[in-house]
């Protein structure tokens, strides 16, 4: 069951607590450094807090892609799920001022490409354990 569950409602929720307040940052708190590092080219590496979310977003997303290729029917169930939580993402972003912002638009994107993704890697691995003969 827990298969079913999609990952990209991670994201949704820490840039919701982030709203809250849960990281601070004031006004904007996706453009809080986490940390930076000093390279050899004398450049210097940063990290903001809408960075290290888009991040974990994609690593989720690159989990889902994975699951999206097993076809039993934790995946429908999963495909269904991961509908809802990109029309969740659709819903907050036009109707919630503080989602009005690149972090979650982004975020907002990777569910769509996650549902739409999943529907088409699904019907490709179902039609391939289809017996034809």
């Amino acid at each position: 069951m827990f298969g079913a569950i999609p990952l990209l409602i991670v994201p949704f929720v820490l840039y919701n607590l982030g709203l809250l307040g849960i990281f601070g940052g004031g006004d904007d708190p996706w453009a809080s450094q986490m940390f930076s590092i000093r390279m050899m080219s004398g450049g210097v590496f940063s990290m903001t807090l809408g960075d290290l979310i888009m991040l974990i977003g994609l690593l989720l997303f690159f989990v889902e892609i994975v699951k999206s290729t097993r076809t039993t029917n934790a995946s429908i169930m999963d495909h269904l799920l991961s509908t809802f939580v990109f029309v969740a993402f659709l819903v907050e972003f036009l109707l919630v001022k503080g989602a009005a912002h690149s972090v979650f638009f982004i975020l907002m994107v990777i569910a769509l490409v996650d549902v739409l993704a999943g529907f088409s890697v699904s019907m490709r691995a179902a039609s391939r354990d289809i017996n034809m003969g």
